[in-house]
């Protein structure tokens, strides 16, 4: 295995909730940041490098400056990682490079939103995709997921059915966590395609269900994690890849740029898929994680869908995936939701996953997808202990 190339110490979690009466995002994330610095062993003083991921609209420009101010920070590095579902992969590599460069020594990323009951106004926007997609009625996640899902159905004969077994193992999983929002509530492939259809071929319980909450990492070199002599997950390899905006744009629509930006990541790690433990895949949606399979290279383009017959996605299975019920059963809080696969690996490699535990966990693996399979970060981590 390759040196690593810095540690993640520090994490910290909101449980999270339909909606919010009277916070705000900002509040949430400093909770959120809070937990992860204490967790750490470390003070407010100590974070210099800060990273936030914020599309909310409470913050229309200068978000790292206005999230500093309300932390009560002052770093001498600071930025905005807009890559959607990547941003919080994007956020662990980007802070380890400006550790590295020197730039800084204890990096705060941070993402979350608050849901108020009353909803929020959105700004709008001039984008390429306004003037030739969204007239045409490709505008929106569930119409443009649904095209990638169709269009595999089409290509390799995927089953509705092999979709809907995807879900029911991210509610399996999410049993095992009893901060999940789907905890206590456990669904069947019958459950999934008898839920209402809201964009054909996808149904309501193959897409997350958006809620509110914070999750927050904090982020150091190798040297500062031994000399605080906490348990963490090394940063072994990184992978980035953006291809497009609108699907209309992408080059393919049943593979996306996880493929490459795994295959990188794997690549620095010194890692093969052996050595993967422990898998926390970006699922937004159901098709999202069979393609992300395929481009993993387990199985060839196509064959997610008889593959599953035979793996179990279950922390005691030969395929321990999503542990923490992924988006899909732990739930979607803005960028806390990726986020979320970030901190479940750390917990796995940890020890700290409880009865959710992966027995070896060995190394993970960590994506993030933006976009509509536009915008991919992938991680390899490993434990400190």
């Amino acid at each position: 295995m390759g040196a690593p190339l810095a540690t993640i110490v520090g994490i910290g979690e909101l449980a999270p909730r339909r909606s919010t009466t009277g916070e705000s995002s900002l509040g949430l994330m400093a909770e959120a940041a809070a937990l992860a610095v204490a967790d750490a062993g470390l003070a407010p003083g100590d974070v210099d490098g800060l990273l936030v991921g914020q599309q909310y609209g409470e913050i229309p420009m200068h978000v790292p400056a206005s999230v500093a101010e309300y932390l009560g920070l002052q770093p001498s590095m600071a930025d905005v990682v807009d890559l959607g579902g990547a941003s919080a992969a994007g956020m662990v590599w980007r802070a380890a490079a400006a550790i590295r460069a020197g730039m800084c020594e204890v990096v705060l990323c941070v993402g979350g939103a608050a849901r108020p009951v009353t909803g929020f106004p959105r700004a709008s926007y001039r984008a390429p995709i306004r003037e030739y997609d969204v007239p045409f009625g490709a505008s929106g996640a569930n119409t443009t997921y649904a095209m990638i899902a169709q269009a595999h159905m089409d290509t390799y004969g995927t089953t509705a059915e092999e979709l809907a077994e995807i879900a029911v193992r991210s509610r399996a999983n999410a049993q095992l966590n009893p901060t999940a929002i789907f905890h206590g509530t456990p669904i069947t492939v019958e459950d999934v395609l008898a839920s209402p259809m809201i964009s054909a071929p996808i149904h309501m319980l193959e897409a997350v269900m958006e809620a509110a909450g914070a999750s927050a990492i904090v982020v150091v070199s190798a040297e500062r994690a031994r000399s605080l002599g906490r348990a963490g997950a090394h940063l072994l390899g990184a992978g980035e890849k953006v291809t497009h905006r609108a699907l209309s744009g992408a080059p393919s629509i049943t593979t996306g740029p996880l493929k490459a930006a795994m295959a990188h990541a794997l690549d620095q790690a010194g890692a093969s898929l052996s050595d993967l433990g422990n898998y926390q895949l970006y699922d937004c949606y159901t098709i999202v994680v069979g393609v992300t399979i395929e481009d993993l290279g387990v199985v060839p383009a196509g064959k997610f869908g008889p593959w599953l017959a035979d793996h179990d996605f279950s922390p005691t299975g030969d395929f321990p995936m999503n542990t923490h019920g992924g988006q899909l059963g732990f739930s979607q809080c803005g960028l806390a939701g990726p986020m979320s696969h970030v901190i479940e690996a750390v917990r796995q490699l940890r020890g700290e996953a409880g009865d959710r535990q992966v027995p070896d966990p060995r190394l993970s693996l960590v994506t993030g997808n933006g976009a509509t399979l536009s915008e991919a970060a992938a991680l390899v981590l490993g434990g400190t202990r």
